[in-house]
């Protein structure tokens, strides 16, 4: 019986394992995503990508074309909702410990 080789390493060139740069603000995310949508909007009129105003994650919604209905969204507003009520709690609790 032959005994189990181990897997062969991945070895990956310098120049492709970069440090991670400063994060984007959110002008940069924004005409990101402004992008996005008209690349999709190329392939697909039912893909829609945004950016939450309050809590500033990135959001995919699909929409149905001929009625501008969003049938799915994720994250879902309830989500954001749930998050945004999360950081105001935190907040509060900060401020009472101070």
């Amino acid at each position: 019986m032959e005994s189990a080789k181990p897997a062969a390493q991945l070895e990956l060139p310098v120049q492709a394992v970069k440090p991670a740069a400063e994060a984007p603000d959110v002008d940069q995310v924004k005409q990101a995503t402004e992008r996005i949508n008209k690349t999709i909007q190329t392939l697909s009129r039912n893909l829609e990508f945004t950016v939450d105003e309050e809590s500033q994650e990135n959001v995919v919604k699909v929409v149905d074309k001929d009625t501008g209905e969003v049938i799915r969204q994720m994250p879902s507003e309830e989500t954001l909702r749930i998050a945004n009520a999360l950081d105001q709690l935190q907040g509060l609790i900060i401020k009472q410990k101070a």
